[in-house]
């Protein structure tokens, strides 16, 4: 079992930044790959970003040049800066670990982004 633990949420005015932190714990040995998803009201939930254990990332088109993510292995846990924030973004984030191609997944409970003048 993995467990995901998610925070840097906030409330942020548009163009401001914010870093979200996903620490793992558990069965860190099952982890390959980990990524960020996000769901706003009334909309299905999408991807954000992705990033595996070699370091290889993959972003959202919308979120591409303002976002970037990174982890840090020594320290079970990845990060999503955001940058140029858009009231767009506004939506709960989580964090998803899993082995490759997702082989057994786990999802964090999430943390709230608004972004709001």
């Amino acid at each position: 079992q993995v467990q995901l633990v998610e925070s840097g949420g906030g409330l942020v005015q548009p163009g401001g930044s914010l870093r979200l932190s996903c620490a793992a714990s558990g069965s860190i040995f099952e982890i390959n790959v980990m990524g960020w998803y996000r769901q706003a009201p009334g909309k299905q939930r999408e991807l954000v970003a992705t990033i595996t254990s070699g370091g290889s990332t993959n972003y959202a088109d919308s979120v591409k040049g303002r976002f970037t993510i990174s982890r840090d292995n020594a320290k079970n846990t990845m990060y999503l800066q955001m940058n140029s924030l858009k009231p767009e973004d506004t939506a709960v984030y989580c964090c998803r670990a899993g082995g490759t191609n997702w082989y057994r997944d786990y999802w964090g409970q999430g943390t709230q982004v608004t972004v709001s003048s």
